[in-house]
């Protein structure tokens, strides 16, 4: 008989890696075909594949170790849409609201998984706390699509989902303190993890001070984008080793590392490089917990699972809709939070393994338990479809304002009316165009009224809201509103769905300009972008300066800012053209000897 070569490590990762890769791409381009989401195409596919289904691919346990890796990047990236002074105006909501959504939750289901089987308290408190949790890669990820991150909804909602993210360490502590692991037994006490994690979470911040963004700047003035690749995953994976050396939570060490970048102007690369390796490695995270499900369990208990995913659900989206009144919210608005945080999360599978590892509970239980967090992840596109018809629900006190539904059909749709759309609007009208008038705030809507101005009610950057106010007849779609967070990802769906309106937006600064560069937009203006070079011109004017040289001050000035912005589009750096800008002893007649001799 002749021997057979001996499979090499290559032959199975090549092997396994199409297998995993070939079933995530048909089952997540068929779950995303019926509305249900990528998460639970992973999920499926991983089980499928795995050995409890088709046996295809082995060793999740190790393939689930290096995937949560995807949810460190996705903290990273949470962390860097955070400047610190947004989280500290968000800290009522953070640490009031997401705390009580946490405690309250973690409670009420570890009493009923006690009350209704027979697992001990200590194996109750074990499942029932990781419940409370919700699942970040499935809401933020559509928050964040829709525009609807910076929204008084969208912050509240996120607020629940930042804190319960911090609350993985002492969770992680109350599961090591329950223990029966003689092996854990030699482990530090919780307040000595408490101060692991203060003293942590400071060197992070010192070193994201001191040494991260001297390292950014010297990256950035060699205009090397490799090297932003490597800065970006030597910073995620160095202060998730830190936290892991230490014995706390990865994610939030991750999390830091991002908000200490928040404001940094090297953000918007950091994110575009570590943005597909968080992508590649989520949809791995959520192959291996598919991977790892007892199916044989599940199947025999499926009336177990099904009925204690829908108490899961229940339960959650009733307290935190309850919490999100008491907390200011319109009832509708809140019970749109609550249906859209009322699933399981992601955490839940890692403190599970923490779990058995801590003998608390057996492995058929965090099987049977990460299948009912999975079926109640499948609820969410559903539950997420109808929290949309609260979360945009017009103030108690405004029910009579007019939607756009009632518009008649106009050339032009102007989605903002303050100071910036009402000359947009102004002009248009005064050539004789049709225009279509949409805000958000009722006040500005009334104040609008006094003018005989119609002005419909509604959020212009919702497809649904755009269908309603004729979109698809509308040669021209104006987004006048001052929102940062309005990038390509909420604009190219509606490029896509209105492909014969000319799209314009009104931007806030640069970084957005540079956003936005991708897309064909028929406009974008800064804006106080002509308001500050008319400015310019009355203070050479005060000063004394001839008129043609203040003209042809302001000519050049445009002409070197198009330069500026040409390069920093090229490079993907807003530090790639600062050798253009004007300083003292540095002037125009500098710049104006030949063509971009000082760049």
């Amino acid at each position: 008989m002749e021997a057979h070569a001996p499979i090499s490590a290559t032959d199975v990762l090549l092997s396994e890696g199409v297998i995993l890769l070939g079933a995530a791409v048909l089952f997540v381009m068929l779950f995303r075909r019926f509305g249900l989401g990528a998460v639970l195409g992973y999920l499926v596919a991983g089980a499928l594949v795995g050995p409890q289904g088709l046996g295809l691919v082995g060793g999740a346990e190790s393939k689930l170790a290096i995937a949560e890796i995807g949810i460190v990047l996705l903290l990273f990236l949470v962390g860097l849409e955070l400047h610190p002074s947004r989280l500290w105006r968000l800290k009522r909501d953070i640490f009031a609201l997401g705390l009580a959504q946490v405690v309250l939750c973690g409670c009420v289901l570890t009493a009923v998984i006690f009350y209704s089987t027979g697992f001990s308290w200590g194996a109750a408190i074990a499942l029932g706390l990781p419940l409370a949790l919700s699942s970040t890669a499935q809401v933020l990820p559509g928050l964040k699509s829709s525009g609807r991150i910076n929204s008084p909804f969208g912050e509240k909602v996120f607020s629940i989902l930042l804190f319960q993210d911090l609350s993985i360490v002492p969770l992680i502590t109350i599961v090591a303190a329950l223990s029966r692991n003689p092996a854990d037994a030699g482990g530090p006490p919780g307040w000595m993890m408490a101060a692991y994690t203060v003293a942590a979470i400071a060197g992070l911040v010192l070193a994201g001070r001191f040494i991260l963004r001297p390292l950014l700047g010297l990256v950035g003035r060699m205009g090397e984008r490799e090297l932003f690749v490597a800065v970006g995953l030597f910073t995620v994976l160095a202060a998730a080793a830190l936290m892991h050396s230490l014995h706390l939570s990865t994610a939030l060490g991750a999390f830091v590392a991002g908000v200490m970048l928040a404001d940094s102007p090297y953000r918007h690369e950091i994110e575009a490089d570590v943005e597909p390796f968080r992508s590649i490695l989520l949809g791995l995270f959520f192959l291996a917990v598919g991977m790892v499900l007892d199916l044989r369990t599940v199947a025999a208990n499926p009336l177990f699972v099904l009925s204690m995913a829908a108490i899961l659900v229940a339960t959650k989206a009733a307290i935190i809709t309850g919490l999100a009144r008491l907390f200011g919210m319109a009832w509708q608005q809140a019970l749109g939070a609550g249906l859209l945080l009322s699933q399981g999360g992601e955490f839940g599978f890692v403190l599970f393994a923490q779990a058995q590892n801590a003998l608390l509970i057996a492995p058929q239980a965090a099987s049977l338990f990460s299948a009912i967090v999975t079926f109640s992840m499948a609820t969410t596109p559903f539950l997420m479809l109808f929290a949309r018809r609260f979360e945009f629900a017009k103030p108690k006190d405004h029910d009579d304002l007019p939607g756009p539904e009632d518009a008649p059909r106009g050339s032009a749709i102007i989605v903002g009316y303050g100071r910036f759309g009402q000359t947009v609007a102004q002009m248009l009208m005064g050539h004789g165009f049709s225009v279509t008038l949409i805000d958000k705030k009722p006040a500005q809507i009334e104040v609008s009224s006094r003018f005989d101005m119609k002005v419909y009610y509604g959020d212009g950057t919702r497809m649904d809201l755009l269908h309603r106010a004729g979109a698809e007849e509308a040669r021209l779609i104006a987004f006048c509103i001052d929102d940062p967070a309005l990038d390509s990802r909420a604009l190219q769906p509606i490029a896509e769905a209105f492909p014969q309106a000319a799209l314009m937006v009104r931007v806030f600064d640069r970084r957005q300009l540079l956003e936005l560069h991708d897309m064909n937009l028929a406009g974008t203006v800064r804006e106080v972008y002509e308001s500050a070079i008319c400015m310019g011109v009355q203070a050479m004017q005060a000063l004394g300066v001839p008129d043609g040289e203040v003209e042809e001050v302001e000519r050049q000035y445009r002409a070197n800012d198009a330069q500026r912005l040409a390069l920093q589009t090229e490079h993907g750096n807003l530090l790639a053209a600062k050798d253009l800008m004007y300083r003292p002893g540095k002037g125009m007649r500098l710049l104006s000897r030949g063509d971009g001799e000082e760049a």
